[in-house]
Order: C-alpha cells, then structure tokens, then sequence
C-alpha cells in the first residue's frame, strides 16, 4: 500500500470516527410504478397562495423531483394521465392546468383565466422534509379510461 492509500484510508476512518454525515437532499420526488409512461401535474399552497405546476412526463418505472429543497407544507396534490392506456389519477381538490407547461397561481376561476379545472388527490407526507409519492396502477386513485 502506497503513503497516500494509508493516508486516504485515515482520513476515511477519521471522518467515520468523527460523526461526519453529507447534508441530505430533501425533495419532493415522484415514482411512476406503473407500466405506461404519464403525465403529472403537481399543486401546492406556498407562502404566495396555492399554486399548480405540470408537466413532467416521467416514463415507466422511473422517478422524478418534483420540487427540489425542504418541504414546506404537509399536503400536495396530484393529477396524473396516463399517456398509453388511457386513465387518470385524481381527486377531489379542484385546481387549475393547461395542455402546455404550466405554472398557475390560484385555483378558482380556472376556465375565466383561460385554464381546465382537474380534480387532483390529496398527498400527506406527515410533516416530512423529504418524500417520494408512488404512483400505481389499481390505486384508489387510479381511474381507466372507459
């Protein structure tokens, strides 16, 4: 073993020893755990007022940050499309999309501004600072197209 190897290992073994961590990435992430690639839309409430973002067409069996940084708020909401089979994944809360890429702040008076209405599902992440929704096929919120 060469001098710089033993010393590389030492400093290794020291920051080990000393508690050292890596700052953790807190995120909000998205899982699509399905078979088709889909199309999400995320809405929030930030210290500006409620707030709705899309798209981000996550293929299957992949993940995607949805906001990056420390979480903010307890709940978000999703609506998802299913771009192959059809379907979608929604809720009751009624917020504000476009076909295009999109920010949109406010959730009322969508069509008035040029906008669709969508029912996006409730999101809890408990308070946590970092959490990772997975979206699956047959979920409760899972609708087919008929």
């Amino acid at each position: 073993m060469t001098r710089q190897n033993i010393s590389l290992r030492m400093l290794l073994a020291a920051l080990v020893l000393a508690g050292a961590s890596w700052p953790a990435l807190a995120d909000l992430k998205l899982c699509n755990k399905t078979t088709s690639t889909v199309g999400v839309a995320l809405g929030y409430k930030d210290d500006k007022g409620w707030a709705s973002e899309g798209w981000w067409n996550i293929p299957p069996q992949q993940c995607k940050t949805l906001l990056q940084g420390d979480l903010i708020a307890r709940y978000y909401y999703i609506y998802a499309i299913d771009y192959d089979k059809g379907g979608t994944w929604s809720g009751p809360a009624k917020m504000c999309t476009q076909d295009k890429v999109f920010t949109i702040r406010g959730r009322t008076n969508c069509e008035a501004r040029g906008y669709k209405t969508r029912g996006f599902y409730e999101v809890d992440t408990g308070e946590k600072v970092d959490f990772t929704i997975m979206l699956r096929e047959g979920s409760a919120q899972h609708k087919k197209r008929r």
